[in-house]
């Protein structure tokens, strides 16, 4: 079995990207309350701090910030792709090395993990986030995608309602927060 190399630095704040099986497929989008349900689920038992986060139909990108001395981002993601995986009816095609493990087909086995290193990383991160729907074309303009913490920002005054409306304000806006 291959040995990753995490980070695995207590209190840290973590870029992540989960991209499911499918990369087809609407799965997210579409059973977004049940992925609601399984974060909410996993933050009762393990609290950390969602910064920025952004749902799209295939896969999600979130900015998370874990509670001092603690480190295991793992175990949150492990509970809450495996609470969704439960949720969602069985109708995906599953290989020989899954059924064998009694896995679901639903979400590529691993995650991609960041550790953020300073203010400016996190800015640049967090405006990844809110605009990744519109740079993979699912709207035009940040604010018409209604799964991203965007919404969150521009509430708390901290984002215009209008930013990255036309894609030319991203550099502008990284750091300036």
């Amino acid at each position: 079995m291959t040995n990753y190399r995490r980070d695995h630095t207590p209190g840290a704040t973590w870029f992540f990207t989960l991209n499911v099986a499918d990369r087809n497929s609407h799965l997210l989008t579409e059973h977004i309350n049940l992925l609601r349900f399984s974060f909410r689920e996993c933050m009762k038992r393990h609290p950390w701090r969602i910064d920025a986060i952004v749902i799209l139909p295939d896969h999600l990108h979130a900015l998370c910030s874990l509670p001092s001395g603690d480190s295991n981002y793992a175990l949150r993601w492990r509970q809450i792709k495996s609470s969704f995986s439960r949720a969602i009816p069985a109708s995906e095609s599953l290989s020989a090395s899954r059924r064998n493990k009694g896995e679901r087909g639903i979400w590529q086995r691993r995650f991609w993990e960041h550790r953020i290193r300073d203010d400016d990383d996190f800015a640049r991160h967090v405006d990844y986030i809110h605009h990744n729907p519109r740079k993979h074309g699912h709207v035009e303009r940040v604010a018409d995608w209604p799964w991203s913490s965007f919404h969150r920002y521009v509430k708390a005054g901290i984002l215009p309602a209008d930013w990255a409306g036309d894609g030319g304000d991203i550099e502008q806006g990284a750091g300036e927060r």
